[in-house]
């Protein structure tokens, strides 16, 4: 099971002191067969690169720019900077991106240039509100995810992040059934080669018992909760129990 700690527009320096609980607990028995990996903002990543050295913790991005080469572009950074400063994986198309203005086309392109890069990509899809209550959930993912991954030949190197719009820092989750419905509905969608697949949207300590009985679920990406390392290392205790 992977757990992804997306850390938002949140952090600085002083809190590197906040993982060393984290640090300890991924040299224990009790993290089994899981992988932590922490997102950071941009300018944390090379300080979290150093502090988790010494154990197994791996490092990603929140987002990147669609160039693959260095240019005029500032205030942005690119795969290959990300990769050089120790980042492993990067998210691209979060919601909250999206939001702002990131269409499937410009989602694409990220994805490209962040696997040729060598990263891995977690690509975030899902519908909100308005979408699920017209019925209209599954035809929103099938359009994310043919133009997302439209031309992409190395689909081994991304995992598929579902996460309603409508259920980011809500509190709201989907009921099981529909659920595990749609996480299924996603990885019949890639035929015999099917990607990870997580599931992201106000997970916590009390909603964990619950998620993890979701079947073909590959892990999670953790928002606020993943802030907090005991509530982020209960959530990852709690899928083991």
């Amino acid at each position: 099971m992977y757990f992804i700690a997306n850390w938002k527009m949140y952090g600085n320096t002083n809190s590197l002191n906040t993982l060393n609980k984290v640090i300890k607990f991924s040299k224990s028995k009790e993290i089994n067969k899981g992988r932590i990996i922490y997102c950071p903002p941009f300018t944390l990543i090379s300080s979290f690169f150093r502090k988790f050295q010494n154990c197994l913790i791996d490092i990603g991005a929140q987002n990147c720019h669609e160039s693959d080469d260095y240019g005029p572009h500032t205030g942005f950074i690119n795969s290959r900077m990300l990769k050089n400063i120790g980042a492993n994986y990067v998210i691209i198309g979060h919601s909250e991106n999206r939001e702002k203005g990131e269409t499937n086309k410009l989602i694409n392109q990220k994805i490209k240039s962040a696997l040729k890069a060598n990263l891995k990509v977690i690509f975030c899809i899902g519908e909100t509100l308005k979408e699920k209550k017209n019925g209209k959930t599954k035809s929103v993912l099938l359009r994310q995810i043919k133009k997302g991954l439209n031309k992409i030949s190395k689909k081994k190197n991304c995992f598929i992040a579902y996460e309603p719009v409508w259920s980011i820092g809500t509190g709201k989750v989907p009921k099981l059934k529909d659920l595990e419905e749609t996480i299924k509905f996603i990885k019949n969608k890639f035929g015999k080669k099917k990607p990870k697949i997580l599931y992201g949207g106000s997970v916590n300590p009390k909603n964990i018992n619950d998620l993890k009985t979701i079947k073909d679920l590959d892990g999670f990406l953790i928002g606020g909760a993943s802030q907090n390392s005991k509530k982020f290392i209960d959530i990852i205790k709690k899928t083991y129990n």
